[in-house]
């Protein structure tokens, strides 16, 4: 059940990360280099007009495959065993709101995936809020809920990553207090559409 209420929220953003693609300046120049080049080698509008159509189908292919290589990862490691990732490991948690008759929304904490570039920190992770039981506060309540139980455990930060294309979802972490303080890209092709994932920082307040 919450595999598949994860899936249904992750599967939510990739139209917007197709028409990122689609829209990206990037995108642009690159069919345009390939209906140069194809008329330049053919002298046939008709088959640059193809090669870019071929180049369009690729690339949307290709973007939709990255963001199932994401799911597929997520759901072979840390969702394949949600009890022995988050409830057995110290200091890990995994939390669910559920109404008694669905699951509406769910967040985890958990050692962050890359060490080295944090501190004393804990990564919020596979946050996630049903559409329907959105602006109501659960979010913030999830999130609030995550980062007491990172202070309780004497943690100084909570680090998370979202996709550039989650706008609500940086609102909500902005409006909380977390700081983007990187970005990366989790492809080459990413990379080369300008495709991002931004990484937010928040520093726990010293309660002593």
């Amino acid at each position: 059940m919450l595999r598949t209420f994860y899936i249904q929220g992750i599967k939510e953003h990739i139209p917007r990360a197709l028409w990122h693609f689609l829209s990206s300046p990037q995108t642009h120049l690159g069919l345009l280099s390939v209906f140069l080049l194809t008329y330049l080698s053919s002298a046939s509008y008709t088959i640059s007009l193809a090669a870019t159509s071929i180049f369009s189908v690729v690339g949307v292919l290709s973007m939709k495959n990255m963001w199932d290589d994401y799911l597929q990862h997520a759901l072979t490691t840390d969702l394949m065993d949600i009890r022995r990732t988050y409830l057995e490991t110290k200091d890990s948690c995994f939390w669910v709101v559920d109404t008694g008759e669905e699951v509406v929304g769910m967040v985890a904490i958990i050692p962050p995936e890359n060490p080295s570039w944090w501190g004393n920190a804990r990564e919020l992770k596979r946050m996630s809020v049903k559409k329907e039981h959105r602006g109501q506060g659960l979010s913030k309540a999830l999130i609030k809920t995550a980062i007491q139980f990172s202070r309780e455990r004497g943690y100084q930060e909570v680090v998370l990553g979202t996709s550039m294309v989650q706008r609500i979802a940086q609102r909500i972490y902005e409006n909380m207090g977390f700081h983007k303080v990187l970005q990366t890209n989790p492809s080459f092709l990413a990379k080369l559409v300008g495709f991002s994932v931004y990484w937010y920082y928040y520093k726990i307040p010293d309660t002593h």
